[in-house]
């Protein structure tokens, strides 16, 4: 029994990838995926390019600006939040 299932797991495995191998021996069908620029201007435009010129340097840059802004806000959230009267640097329960 249990090489039945195997044959009909391979039969199956075949039947589903096969459609894939015969399209993948295509040639010509290449994507690429760029960034239209045509209408962004300074630090949008940079941002495209970037995107356009390599996606590693991109996805590196992404990793690190991402941290840096959330980095940013919570210090300016926390600003607001002092000036307001919230004192989030002491843990008193507001619960009794």
């Amino acid at each position: 029994m249990p090489k039945l299932f195997t044959k009909l797991y391979g039969l199956l495995a075949l039947l589903l990838l096969f459609p894939a191998q015969v399209l993948a021996a295509e040639e010509g069908g290449r994507i690429v995926l760029v960034a239209d620029t045509r209408k962004f201007h300074g630090w949008e435009a940079w941002w495209a390019n970037l995107y356009n010129e390599g996606h590693l340097v991109f996805a590196l840059v992404t990793i690190v600006i991402i941290p840096v802004c959330g980095c940013i806000l919570g210090i300016l959230a926390d600003l607001v939040m002092s000036r307001l009267g919230i004192d989030l640097k002491k843990r008193a329960l507001a619960e009794h």
